[in-house]
């Protein structure tokens, strides 16, 4: 069969194809798994002999591999921090070191960076974790034709069929910041939204406007707004939402960082929070504490969805399969000083 350079030989997925099995099933045999039928490892064995693969060194628990690597979107948020702080105290606990990227999953010329992925082989590391992580077709083919083990925390988009990722329950928190501005009588809630085609960004403004249909109050199209996850563009989004004919009496933001956009443009307009108008956000960053008034925010485990994403690429390492490949950790409303009942009901 053809193989591209510096091919190590054929993929577990072409192997299962090649013997009728699922990859999981395949996967089992070359671990040595015995809950395998009789025909089934010897028809996938003869297919792994034939094709000359090549079965990557097990990792064992007692020996662990000296290194894996960390891919984040940038090291200069907060939320980075996060994600660094979960990997750096679960990785000690594995005896493990991690090098950390920044960024290099972007393309050039609409060609994915290849001068990364050859490092990672040079390097020898074990097991890879990409943070906010968009790969490219070609991208996640190199990471399976070399057989690298490999978990997403918090992917932009969709992973592939197979490809294990851990994520909070984006939904639920959707559901449970609209919910807390429903239950202080607010009527008029807007939501200021981060990518649109970002999975998390979409969930939770499902999770919004299911607890909105749920309470019976219509959501208008002015009253759903796309910031980037950017604190300038939702300082102009919410600019735009107090232009509106009937403005909004609480705002839903998909994140904090997004929140203080918020803030910005309504301390402009010497409207008060949250006398005048209720913000909760989303994350439960450090400067949800900080600011004033203080943040009602949902809380995502950022630190725990990282160790856990570790404690999975572990077992991938190890030659186990995954029962599933979408873990979700729970999120939590953290109520404090921005959230008050709307003007109406006060006064």
């Amino acid at each position: 069969m053809a193989r591209s350079s510096g091919s190590t030989g054929p993929t577990l997925a072409v192997v299962a194809r090649e013997a009728g099995v699922s990859v999981p099933t395949a996967s089992k045999v070359v671990n040595g798994r015995q809950d395998v039928a009789p025909d089934t490892r010897r028809r996938v064995t003869e297919v792994l002999d034939r094709l000359g693969y090549v079965r990557r060194p097990r990792f064992e628990a007692s020996k662990p591999p000296a290194l894996i690597d960390l891919v984040v979107h940038s090291l200069d948020t907060a939320w980075s921090g996060a994600v660094l702080h979960g990997v750096e105290q679960a990785a000690h606990d594995a005896g493990l070191d991690v090098v950390v990227s920044a960024g290099l999953t972007r393309t050039r010329g609409g060609r994915p960076e290849r001068g990364w992925l050859d490092k990672l082989c040079a390097r020898g590391s074990a097991g890879v974790l990409f943070n906010l992580a968009e790969l490219t077709p070609t991208q996640y083919a190199w990471l399976d034709e070399h057989r690298i083990p490999f978990v997403m925390i918090d992917p932009v988009l969709d992973p592939p069929p197979g490809v294990p990722s851990v994520g909070a329950a984006n939904w639920q928190g959707g559901v449970s910041a609209a919910e807390h501005l429903i239950g202080l009588g607010h009527r008029r809630i807007a939501v200021i939204d981060g990518y649109r085609r970002k999975l998390c960004s979409s969930a939770r403004v499902a999770g919004y406007r299911s607890a909105m249909a749920a309470a019976g109050l219509r959501v208008p199209p002015d009253y759903v707004r796309y910031g980037n996850f950017d604190e300038t563009v939702s300082h102009q989004r919410m600019r735009e939402l107090l232009e509106l004919p009937e403005p909004p009496t609480a705002v839903f933001t998909c994140s904090d960082q997004m929140a203080l956009g918020v803030y910005q443009a309504l301390a402009e307009r010497g409207v008060r929070v949250p006398d005048d108008i209720s913000v909760v956000g989303f994350d439960d960053l450090p400067q949800a504490r900080w600011v004033t008034p203080a943040l009602t925010t949902v809380r995502q485990p950022l630190s725990e969805m990282a160790a856990t994403a570790l404690r999975s690429l572990l077992r991938l390492m190890a030659g186990e399969v995954p029962e599933g490949t979408r873990t979700e950790l729970s999120t939590r409303l953290v109520v404090r000083s921005s959230t008050a009942p709307p003007p109406v009901l006060s006064s």
